[in-house]
This record gives C-alpha cells, sequence and structure tokens, in this order.
C-alpha cells in the first residue's frame, strides 16, 4: 500500500482536495479531524491538557481558543500541547493505516496540515501540496469569519512557505485553476502513486 501526505498552507484548497480524494474512493485520514476529536468531551487529550494548561477545559471540552491564547507566542507552552496532541494523532493515523492495509487499497492518504513542519513527510512514500496563487489564497483565508489580516499573518508565520513546500513536493495539486483542473491533477497523481513502490507501510508496519 501507497501512503500519501497531503498538505498545503492555510487557504490553498486542502480540505477541497481530500473531499474530491474521498469522491475517487481513495481513504483520507484527516489529522484536523483526529484533533478535534481528542479536545471534544471524553476525547483523549481533554485531561492531560487540562492538567497542562488549567482554566481551558470548560464543561468537559476544550475551549480551542482559550487554548490557542495560552500558547500564542509562547513556544515552551507549545511543545507542552504538542507533547500531549502529536503522538495521539499518530496513533490514530497508524491504525487508519492498518484498517487500510487489512482492506488492501492500493492507496491510502494522510492529511496533515503541518506536514513538513512536524517532520511528517518521513511518514509518507510521497508529498502531494495544494498550491495556489498568494492573491487567491489571500482572498480565501479573509473571507472566513472573524478572519483578519493580522491573524492570517501570525498563521502564515507558523507555516513553512509555499514555494519551500513546492520545491519538496513529490506531486503538486494546483487550485487556483477550477475544480476540473484539480480533479484531473488529482486523478493523474494517484494513478502515477500506484507505480511506486511502497516503503514506509511495509517498514514500520504503521
Amino acid at each position: 500500500m501507497i501512503v500519501l501526505g497531503l498538505t498545503g498552507s492555510i487557504g490553498m484548497g486542502k480540505s477541497t482536495a481530500a473531499r474530491m480524494l474521498r469522491r475517487m474512493g481513495v481513504p483520507v485520514c484527516d489529522s484536523d479531524a483526529i484533533v478535534h476529536g481528542l479536545l471534544a468531551r471524553g476525547g483523549d487529550a481533554v485531561a492531560p491538557i487540562a492538567a497542562a494548561f488549567p482554566g481551558v477545559v470548560r464543561d468537559g471540552v476544550v475551549d480551542r481558543q482559550a487554548l490557542g491564547a495560552a500558547v500564542f507566542g509562547n513556544p515552551a507552552a507549545l511543545a507542552r500541547l504538542e507533547a500531549i496532541i502529536h503522538p495521539r494523532v499518530r496513533a490514530a493515523q497508524r491504525r487508519f493505516l492498518r484498517i487500510q492495509a487489512r482492506r488492501r487499497v492500493p492507496v491510502a492518504v494522510l492529511d496533515i496540515p503541518l506536514l513538513y513542519e512536524t517532520g511528517a513527510d518521513k511518514r509518507v512514500d510521497a508529498v502531494m501540496v495544494v498550491s495556489a496563487p498568494a492573491a487567491i489564497q489571500r482572498a480565501r483565508v479573509l473571507a472566513r469569519p472573524g478572519m483578519t489580516p493580522e491573524k492570517l499573518a501570525g498563521i502564515l508565520a507558523r507555516q513553512m512557505p509555499d514555494a519551500k513546500k513546492r520545491r519538496r513536493a513529490d506531486f503538486i495539486i494546483p487550485s487556483g485553476l477550477g475544480k476540473a483542473y484539480t480533479a484531473r491533477a488529482l486523478r493523474e497523481i494517484i494513478t502515477r502513486a500506484k507505480r511506486l513502490s511502497p516503503r514506509v507501510f511495509r517498514r514500520t508496519g504503521a
């Protein structure tokens, strides 16, 4: 089984690409959804986060805004949070891959927003980067409720620049030329990926 990583900076169209892949029958593991589950009532990360960041858990649910405020601009606090979240996300991803391997699917995708930033590119066979022109990215993001230029600048500062991601990518998915063009690019990538030799899953057992 080939394991592909899917990533892209904010506003580049990664979520749209993931939906297209699912419609093509390619299983996609959504890392953001895993995190939401970990922070929700009964989530595995709620108790350790409550202990590490007093006051951010309310009625058994992690208040994401309060948690964000607690770690913003504080590298040590962010590192504490990542030490709680990242191992749990990786465990969920491994469970996903084992299930897909039992189903004998040829290609499975790990959707990881900060793939390069967290070193997750070492856990996939190849990386797909979703990219669009900066003007389109900016317009998409600023159209979101509550988003400001200042917030966008802060988010981009924590992400690897798009140009660097594209240089490191095995496959680039264009998302600024219409959905039909993006879908065609994705179909071509999946066809090419099926010809690759699996390395990561075979080596680690995921």
